[in-house]
């Protein structure tokens, strides 16, 4: 039994062969069946969209209410659930498997893994939201309390915006790069669903649905976060007195000028565009973080990020159950434009997200992954809005009102010219909001090539430029046939969008887990445990076996002695 110890313990330790990876194959072609049908999509829905705008927005509400009023259980119900399977996993003995060979270590260095993950993830909802939400929250209040509640304000944006939206990211990502970087598959969604519906079915019809898809879901997520990103600048050239009145040729303009620099940018690769790119944002928006903290009310922010973390926590359950049910069945309104949107929302990025994490993360083990990927943005993300929110709510106590009749692309700025030197720092912003533009369609449209050309690492970059031209026509056309309501409708759209992309993630968790458990090194550690077991065993019946013996022996002992008297 010691020497087949050994041996096992050999074989646990042993050099992995060479990982072949199908994401590097040079001869990846172009699948067809997917862009063709796609870009048939997205020029109807442009065409539709400019040339019937009011028909296109009655049908993207009546849509949006159908899947509020049938489907919006199942947003609030798996939201959580992802939370608790990302945690889960990661705490696994699963956790110490390598998205890669044994021995692979990271490609990036952690500062720049953060930073790309965090610009690509929600960095212009942060900066729309970053004030706005907050103080939206304090002065309407939310479903069963009261206007006011600064510590309900503050919990509510943090379920929005921390574990999460991060969990439904590291699903998608934990998926890609186990399936790419460890198996060795093609880097596709559907690939991860090989332990499900095997690798002809993968190949075949159904994992062309399952790619469709995620490029579906893709094009609307990212087009709802460049909206958000061309009305936010608009704003923000008119609060710094560049223009006098935004309008839709200035809309029109700023996506124009911004595509043609993620294009640029996406063409460089991961390596080069989007990672320093990525580095500059973090630098800016730390820049702007720590100016309105100093200039800000420091003490009051001090004070406020405690608060929030302990009404996250107390509040929590309350929040992940509540439904239209809730709130003597008041609540429906609420969920529909505040977190099922946003659950929507990081459902249709997840596919492009979960991807580009993935392809930054090979070297990292499922534990570092996972948890990097929940903590990290949690706790950057929780210290924002505590920054920007809790500004926004001071300054509404305190008679510096910067609520805009609820504009909120206006708020940000509101606030930043409300401090000492606000007006350089509002330029510091619209820059950051361009460039947190640029990497999030960069990396939206780097992959979305690389899914629709068979999953192939480094796309053609003429085929990521139209994905990224498709993304941005896309966006611009929601802009405009929204009219007046263009954020409204841009939130309808991507709840309808991402609907289908649910059952998705939803089965993605049973696949992940199959794959897992076949992983030689789980099976190894299954087998040591076995055989850790069953010499324990041995050992137990060899000490009763010799204490039996001892026993006996004694027995005979005294039994000869007293034979002898």
């Amino acid at each position: 039994m010691i020497e087949a110890d050994a041996q096992l313990d050999a074989g646990s330790t042993a050099v992995e062969a060479p990982i072949e990876l199908l994401a590097d194959d040079e001869n990846a072609k172009i699948d067809w069946s997917i862009v063709i049908p796609l870009v048939a999509i997205v020029i109807g829905m442009v065409t539709w969209g400019l040339a019937g705008a009011e028909s296109f927005s009655a049908f993207a509400n009546t849509a949006f209410g159908w899947v509020i009023e049938n489907l919006g259980w199942a947003f609030v119900l798996f939201g959580t659930i992802f939370v608790v399977f990302a945690l889960v996993v990661a705490l696994s003995r699963f956790g110490s498997i390598r998205l890669g060979a044994v021995d692979e270590q990271p490609e990036f260095r952690t500062v720049s893994w953060i930073a790309m993950m965090f610009a690509a993830g929600m960095g212009i909802g942060l900066m729309f939201y970053g004030a706005s939400e907050p103080l939206a929250f304090y002065l309407d209040g939310v479903p069963a309390h009261e206007p006011h509640e600064v510590g309900t304000a503050m919990a509510q944006t943090m379920f929005h915006w921390t574990l999460h939206p991060w969990a439904v990211y590291a699903i998608i990502g934990l998926a890609i790069a186990y399936s790419t970087f460890r198996v060795g598959r093609k880097q596709l969604l559907s690939s991860a669903f090989v332990p499900l519906i095997g690798q002809k079915r993968a190949n075949g019809w159904l994992g062309k649905i399952i790619d469709g898809l995620a490029i579906f879901a893709t094009i609307f997520g990212t087009a709802c976060s460049l909206g958000l990103g061309a009305l936010q600048i608009s704003s923000g050239l008119q609060a710094s007195g560049f223009v006098d009145s935004p309008s839709k040729q200035l809309t029109l303009g700023i996506v124009a000028v911004l595509t043609l620099a993620f294009l640029l940018s996406a063409m460089s690769g991961v390596g080069k565009g989007i990672q320093y790119i990525s580095n500059f944002n973090m630098v800016i928006a730390a820049v702007l973080a720590i100016f309105v903290f100093i200039v800000g009310p420091t003490v009051n922010l001090l004070n406020l990020l405690p608060t929030s973390i302990g009404a996250y926590l107390a509040q929590f359950f309350e929040m992940a159950s509540r439904t239209a049910a809730s709130a003597d069945g008041t609540a429906g309104e609420f969920l529909g434009g505040w977190t099922i949107f946003y659950w929507a929302w990081w459902i249709s990025w997840s596919p492009f997200v979960g991807m580009f994490l993935a392809r930054i993360s090979r070297g990292r083990s499922i534990r570092e992954f996972l948890l990097g990927v929940l903590l990290v943005p949690t706790g950057v993300s929780t210290v924002w809005f505590v920054i920007f929110g809790g500004t926004a709510i001071f300054m509404e106590q305190n008679g510096q009102s910067i609520y805009a009749d609820g504009n909120s692309e206006q708020q940000l700025f509101n606030l930043l010219h409300n401090l000492p030197g606000g007006q350089i720092m509002g330029i510091f912003a619209v820059i950051l909001l361009g460039t947190f533009f640029i990497t999030s369609a960069d990396s939206a449209s780097t992959v979305m090539g690389s899914m629709s050309q068979n999953g192939k690492s480094d796309a053609k970059p003429w085929l990521s430029a139209l994905w990224g031209i498709g993304t941005a026509t896309v966006g611009l056309t929601l802009l405009i046939s929204g009219g007046d309501e263009a954020l409204n409708s841009l939130q309808s759209v991507t709840i309808v969008a991402a609907t289908p992309f649910l059952l998705i993630l939803i089965l993605l968790m049973f696949a992940i887990l199959k794959d897992l458990r076949n992983d030689v090194i789980y099976l190894d550690q299954r087998e040591q445990e076995r055989f850790s077991r069953q010499l324990a065993i041995e050992r137990r019946l060899h000490r009763e076996a010799a204490y039996a013996e001892e026993q006996k022996a004694r027995r005979r002992k005294l039994l000869s002695s007293k034979s002898n008297k």
